[in-house]
């Protein structure tokens, strides 16, 4: 009777290896990180329906608001690129800052001629009648913190990690306003980075949140 069942046992044995592989499978596909991402960060991604980034891979939004989406597959040579400009900012915390600010630049020149961003303005809203060429702070927001996010998976920060992102315009006369964040370790104070008030090449605004708060 037992050798009777054993080709039963084995037949099951196979099937719950394939479902098993089919199960880690899946989870390879799924955007790593996402459990660890804290709900302000994921709001970003969920409010229009994209993936969080992975370390390999990241949706890019353009068009006001994620209405144009493009996806920024990492290779070698990106990754070995910002591995390079990251590696000028090891010496402390401002010197990371910066190399923050040329990595935004690095990822405005490579996606520019992809997205036609290459011809966006600074400021750009709705009233510039031009969402092709343009981000607003919504698509800025998510991009630098997704570029952060990946940089982050890649461990290139030495002293800083992505934070919330911030939004003002609470306040009479300020214009509604966001922007992604980076958090200093040692000292836990939040840093804006902010590109969408800077045309194509330009670097991102990179100040306390506590000042970003108080601009217009």
């Amino acid at each position: 009777m037992d050798d009777a069942n054993q080709p039963i046992r084995a037949k099951r044995t196979e099937l719950a290896g394939a479902l098993c592989a089919a199960i880690l499978s899946l989870s390879a596909m799924a955007p790593s990180r996402a459990a660890e991402l804290s709900s302000g960060i994921m709001q970003l991604y969920t409010s229009v329906s994209i993936y969080p980034p992975s370390a390999s891979t990241m949706t890019v939004c353009y068009g006001f608001v994620c209405r144009r989406r493009e996806m920024l597959d990492f290779g070698a040579a990106d990754r070995a690129a910002l591995a390079r400009i990251m590696a000028t900012g090891r010496a402390n915390a401002a010197a990371e800052r910066a190399a923050v600010q040329k990595a935004v630049i690095w990822f405005d020149r490579r996606m520019g001629p992809i997205l036609g961003t290459d011809k966006r303005v600074a400021k750009a809203d709705f009233r510039a009648n031009d969402d092709k060429h343009n981000y607003d702070c919504w698509d800025t927001t998510r991009n630098t913190t997704s570029l952060m996010l990946v940089m982050q998976s890649w461990n290139l920060f030495k002293f800083h990690d992505v934070g919330d992102p911030h939004y003002r315009g609470f306040s009479l006369g300020q214009t509604p306003h966001n922007t992604a964040v980076l958090l200093e370790r040692a000292t836990k104070v939040e840093w804006a980075v902010d590109l969408w008030p800077r045309g194509y090449l330009q670097p991102p605004d990179v100040m306390t949140v506590a000042k970003w708060v108080t601009e217009d």
